[in-house]
């Protein structure tokens, strides 16, 4: 009985560890997006769309102008935010100034979605076809990977929602 369950021990421990050794990569697809990182390359989305100097400056500019128009709409967006964590910790919530709120918090982050768009449209205008399909691969890659609005918050420094 005893050899029995040391040799059921011995067997579950050396499943494990051959199930925590890394595997060879060479014949296996490559994970979620490792394929776009590969092309990226160390500038980024930049020299993946082999961008001119042209569409770089004007691309800079560009972003320069949305994060102006963004910052008013992300700072009212904070302080909104802030309002809705004191209606909702009040001694008497009232629900009818919580669901006020709430719209407000709506209202915000559509107008910054909107400008978002907007942006994003106007810099896609400026790429060839095929700078337009690797940009779109990008975006969609972003948003599949979880780099939503959510993990761009984060990385901003502001884990609040």
């Amino acid at each position: 009985m005893k050899t029995k369950v040391l040799l059921i021990a011995v067997m579950m421990s050396v499943s494990a560890v051959l199930f925590a050794q890394p595997r060879e990569r060479e014949n296996q697809r490559p994970f979620r997006g490792e394929r776009f990182e590969q092309q990226k390359g160390p500038d980024g989305p930049a020299q993946a769309l082999n961008l001119t100097d042209e569409q770089k400056e004007a691309f800079k500019q560009s972003m320069l102008a949305l994060q102006k128009q963004l910052q008013p709409l992300r700072n009212l967006l904070g302080e909104v935010e802030a309002h809705q964590r004191t209606l909702m910790t009040a001694e008497k919530p009232d629900l009818k100034d919580i669901n006020k709120n709430i719209e407000k918090i709506g209202e915000i982050k559509v107008e910054m979605a909107k400008l978002q768009a907007k942006h994003r449209l106007e810099m896609r205008a400026q790429l060839n076809d095929e700078q337009r399909l690797k940009f779109d691969m990008f975006k969609h890659h972003q948003m599949k990977e979880g780099k939503g609005p959510k993990e761009m918050k984060m990385r901003r420094g502001n884990p609040g929602n």
